[in-house]
């Protein structure tokens, strides 16, 4: 059996030294930078021009197609081509960072910053696995292309572009690494929707929370009368929070702890902590009721729960809330298996819940047979790298570029000990997991290639 640890090792510093750089680049959705050249802001088109002239320097087939998304191919595409989609954008760096989130540092063997494992970290993995393959003449009968988006993290815009605008061939079979390992073969439905209501809450004046829907909201802000009855009430409940006094008013800034929104309840969302601790206080009757809906993370509140055996439990994350003295809104970032039907589940909640409710593009399930040729020569592509031939194929929560991209799955490329802290304070990525990235992709790129 061919040895792809070793074809990896020479490559493996080079792969740390590049993955710094890429990292050091702020490629959050920057709208005030966004035009027609930057259509998702400056420092995404820098974060794919670097991959870009990566490639070009290493003698690859490269095009950018409208800063929106950067190919990177071996041979014709249009036949028998394997592809791995990754991205370049990132989500905004809230909370407490030990070092800069977007200066890589490294640490007793971990790398941190953010996107070192969401998805920078897997995009050089990938690239020096693509790199390898042309290397040591293993892209023969089939073809190859990396395609690296700069949108993912706000919906997949990129790879919608890119398959029905650009009409980019379909792969015979990719992946995606941008989840964890064995492999996912299947994927919850996901959609976003912006509930309101008009009415005015005593006390309240302004509150601000969240940076995107999919993350769980680390810290609100709020305005409100200046009661120091209220803040002996948090400190009686152990509220994490911060004030500073304006006059008759304090502004107050309540703290949680951040997390993927596939998984909400592995954070605490500051701004369901403040709703319940504030309706309780001042006996809110309407804010009891939200804060109530949107307490319990699986939906069970808002008699939407459902779990199934294949995909799993609805999760609903509140991602972002405000109030302006007029109207309090909410983004939630609703998560479901394949019994739900989105239509009637978001009018029943709106009908409870009283408040209007809109949503964008529904993200369907997707779901993969997992004793498929297709899944299973990925999994023996994993097993053989790893000698592990206990773990299974999984469902996850989280949406990946699998859902925009056919014939695709999420593989890797976390392993479940070391998830990185995606989406969270000091994100990393284990060194030694970038060395087996590289190995364990190359030989995925090749057993599909070959085998399917």
């Amino acid at each position: 059996m061919r040895d792809y640890k070793k074809l990896a090792a020479p490559y493996y510093e080079e792969a740390v030294k590049k993955l710094g750089t890429f990292v050091n680049i702020d490629s959050v959705y920057d709208e005030a930078t966004v035009s027609e050249k930057d259509p998702y802001g400056k420092g995404v088109t820098n974060a794919l021009e670097f991959i870009s002239d990566l490639a070009k320097k290493d003698g690859f087939t490269v095009k950018n197609i409208n800063n929106r998304v950067i190919e990177i191919s071996i041979g014709n595409i249009n036949k028998n081509n394997v592809a791995i989609f990754a991205h370049a954008d990132v989500v905004p760096a809230t909370g407490n960072w030990i070092s800069p989130p977007f200066k890589a540092t490294i640490r007793d063997d971990y790398m941190y910053g953010r996107g070192t494992s969401d998805d920078k970290g897997p995009v050089i993995a990938s690239y020096y696995a693509l790199k390898l393959l042309r290397d040591h003449n293993l892209i023969t009968n089939y073809s190859v292309r990396l395609v690296v988006g700069g949108d993912e993290e706000r919906g997949s815009s990129c790879m919608n572009y890119y398959f029905n605008d650009y009409a980019a061939p379909h792969p015979k079979a990719g992946f995606t690494p941008d989840a964890i390992f064995p492999l996912i073969y299947a994927e919850k439905g996901i959609v976003n929707y912006v509930t309101k209501k008009q009415f005015a809450i005593k006390h309240l004046y302004k509150l601000e929370g969240g940076e995107a829907a999919n993350s769980v909201i680390d810290k609100v802000t709020a305005t409100l009368d200046k009661d120091l009855d209220f803040l002996t009430y948090l400190n009686e409940k152990a509220v994490n929070y911060e004030y500073e006094t304006a006059g008759d008013k304090i502004k107050l800034t309540v703290y949680g702890l951040s997390s993927h929104g596939s998984y909400p309840e592995k954070g605490e969302n500051a701004a369901i902590t403040f709703l319940t601790h504030f309706s309780a206080f001042y006996d809110d009757e309407e804010l009891t009721k939200i804060s109530y809906y949107y307490s319990d993370v699986n939906g069970r509140n808002l008699n939407a729960y459902a779990n199934t055996k294949l995909v799993g439990e609805t999760t609903f994350n509140v991602g972002l809330i405000s109030y302006d003295g007029n109207e309090l809104s909410l983004t939630v970032n609703f998560r479901f298996p394949e019994t739900i039907d989105t239509k009637i589940a978001l009018r029943d909640i709106k009908e409870l819940t009283g408040m209007s409710l809109k949503c964008d593009r529904v993200s369907p399930v997707l779901l993969f047979d997992p004793e498929s040729d297709f899944i299973q020569t990925l999994m023996s592509a994993y097993q053989d790298e790893t000698g592990d031939l206990t773990s299974k194929p999984l469902a996850i929560g989280g949406g990946t570029y699998a859902k925009e991209c056919p014939n695709t799955v999420a593989f890797g490329s976390s392993f479940p000990e070391r998830r990185g802290d995606i989406h969270a304070p000091n994100e990393y990525i284990a060194l030694e997991d970038l060395k087996i990235q590289i190995s364990m992709y190359a030989r995925a790129i090749y057993y599909l290639g070959t085998k399917l």
